[in-house]
């Protein structure tokens, strides 16, 4: 994958608004993530691909102990997301692909990703990096919308006009453990049905998370 091209496309998001209407449709399922890694005071939390921010955000509004850092390959989305955090001095963001050789091995506790994991050429070696940047013990969230189970979304690379890497629910599984980091948890997260409102995928089948730990 052209990692240009990654960044091209979601910094013009981030400057035509859909990075924030991206990030509403994110938020139920980003806010259970959120509550699983339950950052702690004097922490440190991760968000790779974080878009305009709001998780980084999260973790800082937690404490102001916490060190809560966002990285994004776009830059157009890493000026966006200092443009709404300018408040929370304990926030950094990373202008950078993953991996990325700033971000120091085994500093983090916790690290969130959001639709993120599909877009990596390498997706061995992207569980890897993440897998040192958690210190013992440390929680990685993962969750995407690409997947096998997910019939809906396999037009998306051409629609999107980049390529992504399809697995499945059990293929993430073995993914991950493969980088050394244990699977605790995969669940499809299904949006709760207003009333009234006639279901989607999101309400059917859900985005699929992966919640895994560095022993």
């Amino acid at each position: 994958m052209n990692k240009r091209h990654v960044a091209d496309v979601f910094s013009e998001w981030a400057e035509t608004g859909r990075a924030d209407r991206m990030a509403d449709g994110h938020l139920v399922n980003a806010e259970r993530a959120f509550h699983i890694l339950n950052p702690a005071p004097g922490s440190r939390y991760l968000d790779i691909g974080c878009g305009n921010g709001y998780s980084v955000r999260w973790a800082a509004g937690v404490d102001p102990s916490v060190q809560a850092v966002g990285l994004d390959t776009a830059e157009g989305m890493i000026r966006h997301a200092r443009a709404l955090s300018s408040q929370w001095s304990n926030c950094r963001f990373i202008h950078a692909p993953f991996p990325c050789p700033e971000l120091r091995t085994g500093a983090f506790d916790s690290i969130f990703t959001m639709e993120v994991l599909y877009y990596m050429d390498d997706v061995p070696t992207a569980l890897e990096s993440i897998r040192s940047l958690l210190k013992p013990g440390g929680k990685v969230v993962s969750i995407i919308d690409y997947y096998e189970e997910n019939p809906h979304s396999f037009g998306w690379p051409e629609d999107v006009g980049l390529a992504m890497q399809l697995h499945s629910i059990k293929g993430w599984h073995s993914l991950f453990e493969a980088a050394g980091l244990r699977v605790l948890q995969q669940e499809q997260l299904k949006h709760p049905l207003p009333e009234g409102q006639a279901p989607n995928w999101q309400h059917s089948i859900g985005s699929l998370m992966t919640l895994a730990i560095r022993d």
